[in-house]
């Protein structure tokens, strides 16, 4: 008797190597020498000419050949070009990105293309990028075009957290609103899968969220401290797992297919990716009020609006400097969140771009305003938060108190 198993994509869940602590970027030169040589290096034009005088020392005792190469303002098939001919002319055998989530996405898709091992170095806990098998790619203007799963997870990530703790404030609030992000989209659209590494993807996002929940404020208030590093290894790593167990229909829906909208508006490149997720949040939830008439996704909103407003992360347009956005821009971003290969389409029901519109201009609604739902109950089954089973459920139920 034959069994037929069906194909599964290859699994990237993790780096080869994790190097993570206080001054680790001085320990890093034996692991990357295991990997190459001629080391292309890859960042911003002021995070290298920061770095530049920290690595040279612990590059140097490892005798390595550098060429040091800016990527410009964005990961676009431009850059990527230029940066094509960089590998070939330095003949380098590992990439070394540093930066923040675009550096990092750029370094990754480079060495992924040229078949070379990739180091991570992040230099703000902003997004998961430094641990995840993916990069996006943008146009020379910001604006989002695709994104590439690439064929493995960085052979080596060095998170130091005195690098990190150098980054604004700004970048880890908008990193806790790309990790909180997680629940809130894999369980919308994979909380139903029963297959057993995406039901401990989905259960890793309860508790990520649960424990940006709890610390986050904490955090913020102590930077450098114990339950800060607990916050940077929550966005930087937990996050990056989570999408590696679940893949990529565990990875992203409608809060990033939001921020994808957005970025093809110029008035929105003052704000960070996380911030746009962050917004994308509640426009899911509002979606899942004003379609499915889902009063669980209201109670979600309004504790996440009271918990934005704890740490500084944006709650409406307004807040992300779209104040005077025009009926025009606000229909492209929607149309463009709902293109046809749109993330978007991973909720459960069908979405035209005037209900996402009228869900974006909307997020702070107080929870009693129905004026534009429909009244049609959501079907999910609530469940126990004590639950000790992975049954089937809705992203909105609550744990917190």
């Amino acid at each position: 008797m034959s069994i037929s198993i069906a194909f599964q994509p290859p699994l990237t869940i993790a780096p080869a190597q994790v190097l993570r602590g206080r001054g680790v970027l001085k320990q890093m030169g034996e692991a990357i020498a295991r990997l190459g040589q001629r080391p292309l290096i890859i960042g911003g034009n002021q995070t290298l000419a920061d770095m530049k005088p920290q690595l040279q020392p612990v590059l140097e005792r490892e005798l390595f050949q550098v060429f040091w190469m800016t990527y410009g303002a964005d990961c676009s098939e431009h850059t990527l070009a230029t940066l094509h001919q960089a590998v070939d002319q330095h003949q380098a055998d590992v990439v070394i990105g540093i930066g923040g989530g675009k550096a990092l996405d750029t370094a990754k898709l480079v060495a992924h293309q040229h078949q070379l091992p990739v180091v991570t170095v992040p230099t703000s806990a902003a997004t998961c990028a430094a641990w995840t098998a993916l990069s996006n790619v943008y146009t020379e203007q910001g604006a989002f075009q695709y994104d590439v799963a690439l064929a493995r997870c960085p052979d080596l990530l060095v998170l130091d957290y005195d690098l990190v703790q150098t980054a604004p404030r700004r970048t880890l609030v908008a990193g806790i609103g790309d990790a909180i992000a997680k629940w809130y989209e894999a369980s919308v659209s994979s909380g139903h899968v029963q297959q057993t590494l995406i039901i401990a993807a989905v259960q890793q996002a309860r508790v990520l969220r649960d424990l940006l929940f709890q610390l986050s404020a904490i955090a913020l208030q102590e930077p450098g401290g114990q339950v800060w590093q607990e916050v940077v290894d929550a966005t930087v790593l937990m996050a990056g797992v989570i999408g590696g167990l679940g893949g990529a229909q565990c990875r992203t829906v409608a809060a990033h297919a939001v921020h994808n909208g957005l970025t093809h508006l110029l008035a929105s490149h003052g704000t960070l990716h996380g911030e746009k997720v962050a917004y994308g949040i509640l426009v899911q939830l509002r979606l899942e009020e004003i379609v499915q008439g889902n009063q669980l996704a209201a109670t979600a909103r309004q504790q996440l609006l009271k918990f934005y407003g704890e740490i500084g992360l944006p709650k409406s347009l307004d807040d992300l400097g779209l104040a005077n956005i025009s009926l025009t821009d606000l229909q492209q971003a929607a149309a463009i969140a709902c293109a046809d290969r749109s993330d978007i389409h991973r909720l459960p029901f069908a979405v035209e771009p005037a209900q996402l519109m009228a869900a974006m201009v909307s997020t702070t609604a107080s929870v009693n305003a129905r004026s534009e739902e429909r009244g049609v109950r959501s079907q999910e089954p609530e469940f126990s938060p004590h639950s000790p089973l992975p049954t089937p459920r809705s992203p909105n139920d609550e744990v917190m108190a």
